[in-house]
């Protein structure tokens, strides 16, 4: 049969039942989308978390603090700070090296500038 000579003999109501069922299929569909992929995300996040966790080990004692004076084990030396107090500058490498997930002595800072 002919597509247009059957919607020319559709009524209001058999128009108005299509249009709803059209509607319904789609809003399925997308219901089945994101059901889809709300699971793997959290398949994934599933994933990430077993690869993240870090194996158990024993409490290692804490390292003595070195002496007043002597530089760290691994410390790359001297810092040359232009107008940045020594305080500002030792808060500074402490965030660096907080946000880049290193040991402050794996870093090396050659200067500390203030910019204005």
């Amino acid at each position: 049969m002919n597509p247009v000579a059957l919607t020319a003999k559709m009524g209001m109501a058999d128009a108005g039942i299509a249009a709803v069922l059209g509607y319904a299929v789609v809003f399925v569909g997308l219901i089945l989308l994101m059901a889809v992929v709300i699971l793997m995300g959290k398949a994934m996040a599933g994933t990430r978390k077993q690869a993240e966790a870090p194996a158990p080990t024993a409490a290692a004692p804490a390292a003595p603090a070195a002496p007043t004076g002597t530089p760290a084990p691994g410390s790359a030396g001297e810092v040359k700070l232009f107008d940045v107090p020594d305080k500002e500058a030792a808060i500074l490498m402490a965030i660096v090296a907080d946000k880049m997930g290193k040991p402050l002595n794996e870093l090396r800072f050659k200067s500390i500038k203030e910019v204005k």
